[in-house]
């Protein structure tokens, strides 16, 4: 059974960034054919296990159509809130204080879920590149919110991330996903506004949230008109 690259990034619970990130150093067992690229369900379970990696290929994470029930990316950010001047003098402890400010956690689970984004960071940094992170968790925690938030902390100062493009992080956008097609469906959302170079400049201004919240909604409403 050949899989899509879309597909595999959702049964590792990973950013396709990070798939093709390992694509190009041959990290991932892969099946070429000219230009394309396609993954083999056999070889990926074994490459996963050996590298102590969850790979789920449930029904709902192969199923390409994401209904309009996951919701809005707006809606998720708003839950979250946006926070400035986040402290930092490192990734551990800007993402310790950025986990701090999601004041709807309790102290245990908040304490969980840093466990769980520096877990995730150990496998892969969520630098993405432009001074841009996306902390989440491999996989949804044991009591997730019913609905996904997306924290927004612009740190007081720049912090090494170990980003893709070796540039220091401004800006952690903390993603939390009660199920895997939720974190797919809002990760393809931000990474399209985040390819944008005149959002990357905005976000690099510390905007509040009422400016943040109405230009990502245009962003929606693009995205809505595809």
């Amino acid at each position: 059974m050949k899989l899509p690259m879309q597909t595999v990034a959702g049964a590792l619970a990973l950013p396709v960034s990070t798939i093709e990130r390992w694509i190009r150093q041959g990290r991932i067992p892969i099946q070429r054919s000219g230009a394309d690229v396609a993954f083999s369900h056999a070889a990926l379970e074994k490459w996963a296990a050996t590298h102590n990696l969850s790979f789920s290929l449930g029904g709902d994470q192969a199923d390409d159509h994401i209904p309009e029930t996951l919701g809005s990316l707006v809606s998720a950010m708003s839950r979250g809130k946006v926070y400035h001047r986040v402290a930092g003098e490192d990734a551990a402890t800007a993402l310790r204080s950025a986990v701090d400010c999601i004041d709807f956690l309790s102290e245990d689970i908040q304490d969980e879920l840093f466990e769980k984004m520096m877990e995730r960071e150990r496998l892969a940094s969520t630098g993405i590149g432009n001074g841009i992170a996306i902390p989440h968790t491999r996989d949804p925690l044991p009591r997730p919110p019913e609905t996904p938030v997306i924290t927004t902390c612009f740190l007081e100062k720049p912090v090494n991330f170990n980003a893709i493009d070796d540039q220091p992080v401004f800006v952690l956008f903390l993603l939390i996903s009660p199920t895997v097609k939720h974190h797919l469906h809002l990760l393809s959302r931000l990474s399209y506004c985040i390819r944008d170079r005149a959002f990357v400049a905005f976000l690099s201004a510390h905007p509040d949230a009422v400016a943040l919240y109405s230009r990502i909604a245009e962003f929606e409403k693009q995205l809505d008109d595809i």
